[in-house]
C-alpha cells in the first residue's frame, strides 16, 4: 500500500514539467499522434451497419420473447457506438474539432441518446483535474461517495446506505442507462449544454432518437414483451457502460487542489490499466489504456495499445508508479474502496494504490 507521496520518488518542482514534454516529443516522434483514418473508417462502418443489423432483425422477427436477445445484443451495440462517440469527443477521428463534433451528436444523441454536449463538458473536466475533490465531476457525491469524507454526511438512513454501497455497485449500474438518458433531458432543457452552436441539432436529434426508439419498440411488440425489451436493453447498456468506466479511476489515488502534482504524474497516478488482449481491448473500447489516454486524449485508439511500452518504461524511468491489473482484479479494487470510504468513520480517503 502506498500513498500518494510516496508514488513520487522526488519533491515537485517546476523542473518537472518538462517531463512531460520529453515524453510527448518521444510520442510524436513514433508517430503515435498521427490519424487511423483506415482504422476509423472501418470501425465507423462495421459499427453502424451492425447496429443498422441488429434493428432490422428486430423488426424482421416481431413479436416474440426471443427480441430479449436482441435487446442484448443492442446494449453491447449501442455501448460500441458511445465508445466511438468518446473517440470524436477527444478529437481522434477527424483533424477538425467541427467534424468530431457533428460525428459525436449524431452518435450520441441520435444513435444512443444522450447529450453529447453535457457530456463532453462533464468528460474534460475529468480529464482536466482526475479524481480531484471539488472538480472531477465523476467523484461528486450522489447515490455513491467515492470520498471518506462524504461518508458521515447526511440523515441516518443515508449513512446505512453508505455502508451498503460496495454491494449494490453493479445493481445500481443496472440503471445507470436510464440515469444517462435522464441528465440528457435535464441538460438539454437547462443552460449547461455547451453545444458550440449546435444546441439546436442536439435536441432535434434526441428528440428523434426518443421518439423513434419508443415508436419502433411499440409498434412491433405488445406491450409487455416492448416493456420487457425496454428494461433488458437499457439495463444491459447501462451495466456494460458501468463496467467500462469504473476500473479506469475508483479506488485510485485522490486529489485535492493542494496537492503538487505536475501534469504527467496527477493523470498517470490517479488512473489504471486493464490487462488483456484484443479483446479485452475491443469490449471496453480502448479505455483499457487509461494511463496512456489520461496522457494523450487525442490518440486514436489503436495506438494507444502501440504506446504502452513506450510510455510504462518512461514512467519506470522517472520512477512514477504505473497501476495496472487485471479486469476482475480492478472490479474488486473498486468494491473494496466503496466499501472503504462507506463506511461513516472512514474519515479521509486513504490514497492507496494497488498494482
Amino acid at each position: 500500500m502506498a500513498t500518494v507521496s510516496s508514488l513520487v520518488d522526488r519533491p515537485a518542482s517546476a523542473a518537472r514539467g518538462s517531463d512531460y514534454a520529453r515524453l510527448s516529443k518521444r510520442v510524436r516522434d513514433a508517430g503515435l499522434l498521427d490519424r487511423r483514418s483506415g482504422y476509423y473508417t472501418f470501425k465507423i462502418t462495421v459499427t453502424v451497419l451492425a447496429f443498422a443489423g441488429a434493428w432490422v432483425a428486430f423488426v424482421m422477427i416481431g413479436p416474440s420473447w426471443w427480441q430479449l436477445g436482441i435487446a442484448a445484443l443492442l446494449a453491447v451495440l449501442y455501448t460500441q457506438v458511445a465508445f466511438i462517440g468518446h473517440d470524436a469527443g477527444h478529437k481522434q477521428i477527424f483533424r477538425t474539432r467541427r467534424a468530431n463534433y457533428l460525428l459525436g451528436v449524431a452518435l450520441g444523441n441520435l444513435g444512443v441518446g444522450l447529450s453529447y454536449g453535457w457530456w463532453i463538458d462533464k468528460h474534460s473536466r475529468h480529464h482536466a483535474h482526475p479524481n480531484e475533490v471539488g472538480s472531477d465531476p465523476d467523484i461528486e457525491p450522489g447515490v455513491l461517495v467515492f470520498t471518506g469524507r462524504h461518508a458521515p454526511l447526511g440523515s441516518r438512513a443515508l449513512r446505512l446506505w453508505r455502508r451498503l454501497q460496495a454491494y449494490m455497485f453493479f445493481p445500481l449500474l443496472l440503471l445507470e442507462g436510464l440515469n444517462l438518458h435522464v441528465a440528457s433531458v435535464r441538460a438539454l432543457a437547462g443552460p449547461t449544454v455547451r453545444s458550440r452552436g449546435y444546441r439546436a441539432l442536439e435536441i432535434i436529434l434526441f428528440a428523434v432518437h426518443t421518439v423513434g426508439y419508443l415508436a419502433v419498440v411499440f409498434l412491433v411488440l405488445p406491450l409487455w414483451q416492448a416493456i420487457a425489451f425496454i428494461a433488458v436493453h437499457q439495463a444491459l447498456f447501462g451495466l456494460y457502460m458501468g463496467c467500462s468506466f469504473a476500473p479506469n479511476h475508483k479506488g485510485m489515488p485522490v486529489l485535492t487542489a493542494d496537492d503538487d502534482l505536475d501534469y504527467l504524474r496527477r493523470q498517470v497516478l490517479t488512473s489504471r490499466n486493464i490487462r488483456g488482449g484484443r479483446l479485452v481491448d475491443f469490449l471496453l473500447g480502448g479505455l483499457n489504456y487509461q494511463i496512456e489516454h489520461h496522457l494523450f486524449p487525442n490518440m486514436p485508439r489503436p495506438n494507444l495499445r502501440r504506446s504502452q511500452h513506450l510510455i510504462r518504461r518512461f514512467c519506470a524511468e522517472h520512477g512514477v508508479s504505473y497501476a495496472e491489473t487485471g479486469l476482475f482484479a480492478s472490479y474488486r479494487q473498486v468494491l473494496r474502496h466503496l466499501h472503504q470510504v462507506g463506511r461513516p468513520n472512514a474519515g479521509p480517503t486513504p490514497r492507496t494504490q494497488e498494482d
